[in-house]
């Protein structure tokens, strides 16, 4: 889960910096963030005229409902799938752990995919709680896999963690021989 909230901050998206990575046999696979495709404008490159961080959907003010037909971005599960096919690594039964958990539509293509495992660290609150309900219960039910579940990277990890990231990272650790 540390590599994929890493992974998050290549997220090009204002509203939600999303990090995924794809895992098998103790070995990552792909990773993913969101963000526009290859080559397209990226909300956060530009800004409104107040200065707040831009989003392409919010400024032609798409209601929630249509959001994910007018956003730039795509999902941080579906461009870790898109990296992999593009490499020709194998993914079925693979564990993905992200930072959001899985909207429905990123369900289906998960299960499409078989990847089997699936842990999230921020429960995904919609403004619909009866879709939530929907995708929690019954479509992560159907989808069939192994786990699903909320993961926190516990404070013991963090404190191994947050030194290496503040400082240089491989100075020596014993004199050189």
């Amino acid at each position: 889960m540390l590599i994929a909230k890493l992974v998050s901050t290549r997220s090009t998206c204002n509203s939600r910096p999303t990090g995924a990575v794809l895992v098998k046999e103790r070995q990552i696979l792909a990773t993913g963030y969101n963000g526009s495709m290859p080559g397209a404008p990226h909300c956060s490159d530009e800004v409104l005229p107040d200065g707040s961080p831009y989003c392409h959907r919010r400024a032609l003010q798409v209601p929630d409902a249509d959001k994910y037909n007018f956003c730039r971005a795509s999902h941080a599960e579906a461009n870790a799938i898109a990296q992999a096919a593009r490499h020709g690594v194998a993914i079925k039964g693979a564990t993905l752990y992200v930072t959001l958990e899985p909207c429905y539509v990123c369900i289906k293509l998960l299960a499409t995919a078989q990847i089997s495992r699936i842990y999230y660290e921020v429960g995904y609150d919609s403004k619909d709680p009866e879709r939530d309900r929907y995708w929690r219960q019954k479509a992560v039910q159907e989808a069939g896999f192994a786990v699903y579940e909320r993961l926190h990277v516990s404070p013991a990890t963090l404190a191994l963690v947050v030194p290496a990231l503040t400082g240089e990272t491989s100075r020596r650790r014993l004199p050189s021989a």
